[in-house]
């Protein structure tokens, strides 16, 4: 695999250090999330091999939102080209990279994931609704503080044992897909008066369908999802959450769990039909891509990986449908820019 350098050498940058990035340092340099990190890695050990006289891309593994506060931090070789996100940026976060003068981005969606429910082979087989995981991990499920402690309190044809969910931190990418793909339906699901308060009442509609508890039954394990798969092992009863190529690479020590009776499947997901499918991106900034050496051959590299018989999918990740993957390679071809209108 290749080698990941966690802080870039700033003695060469300070050099080229200048507003609008017309003398690049000599390696590009991407942020964001652990999910999309592996395709991304894969992408740049195929641009080493083609170009061994090249430096290795800096790939870093910041969780999504750490890295957007990163990229979106200035323009120059001593800010990051480009961000592996597992969700979609939010307007407030354009509007910053837009204040500090990131003014063009390429918003590229490089393949579809899910966000996998997952228990060890020896687990209990348990299976879920949307409801039942709002009312394990939520903060205030029906506005109340949450005291289940046990998968019987959440649903009594569970198990009477332990709430074990072990997830991503708050900074993550997949976190926050998970607040929005299956704890605030679940919310909505369980609690009817949910959806009316969503329009009436932000702040309590956050604090009873968006926020996660955070005492010993929702367990952060920060930005290395290897470190869920590990404590699954080795702890039959947990309950893990992370991307689908986590668990498809260890199908063979991890079983996922249904959401509403759906198994988590490359068919499921690329169809649409799993309750946590979500797409996968890569912003750019296009003020970058001709300083930078290798950027556009990097980015055509990815391009040239993402469709379905490509390396990503042997990854783990899903292809996008082929109207999303010619869009997102025009998006490359021509420099499209990000139109913030689209925008959350």
């Amino acid at each position: 695999m290749l080698r990941i350098v966690a802080i870039a050498s700033l003695s060469a940058l300070a050099l080229a250090a200048c507003s609008d990035s017309r003398a690049a340092r000599d390696e590009i340099r991407v942020v964001g999330s652990s999910t999309v990190y592996p395709f991304t890695t894969a992408v740049a050990e195929q641009f080493n091999n083609a170009r061994p006289d090249m430096k290795s891309p800096v790939i870093e593994s910041t969780g999504t939102g750490a890295g957007i506060k990163q990229f979106c931090a200035g323009i120059g070789p001593q800010y990051p080209d480009m961000l592996n996100a597992s969700r979609r940026l939010y307007r407030s976060e354009y509007d910053s990279c837009q204040a500090n003068g990131v003014r063009e981005i390429l918003e590229i969606q490089v393949g579809i994931d899910g966000i996998a429910l997952a228990e060890s082979l020896n687990g209990p087989g348990l299976s879920f609704t949307l409801a039942d995981i709002y009312r394990a991990v939520a903060a205030n499920p029906g506005g109340k503080p949450n005291t289940a402690r046990l998968w019987s309190e959440v649903n009594p044809a569970f198990p009477a044992i332990p709430i074990q969910v072990l997830g991503p931190p708050s900074t993550s990418g997949t976190r926050d897909a998970f607040v929005e793909l299956i704890l605030e339906p679940g919310c909505k699901a369980a609690v009817p008066e949910a959806e009316a308060l969503e329009d009436s009442d932000e702040e309590a509609y956050n604090a009873m369908c968006t926020r996660m508890r955070n005492d010993s039954a929702y367990v952060d394990k920060g930005e290395n999802d290897n470190l869920i798969v590990q404590n699954l092992v080795t702890n039959p009863n947990a309950v893990g959450i992370f991307g689908f190529s986590y668990l498809e690479e260890n199908a063979g020590r991890l079983k996922g769990s249904a959401l509403n009776g759906i198994e988590p499947t490359y068919e499921t997901i690329s169809s649409g039909a799993y309750p946590g499918a979500r797409p996968l991106y890569l912003y750019v900034k296009k003020q970058h891509i001709r300083p930078i050496p290798g950027l556009q051959s990097f980015l055509d590299d990815y391009v040239a990986a993402w469709g379905p018989d490509g390396p990503l999918v042997r990854k783990g990740m899903i292809a996008a449908p082929r109207e999303i993957r010619e869009r997102s390679a025009e998006i490359v071809r021509r420099g499209i820019a990000l139109d913030p209108a689209v925008l959350k």
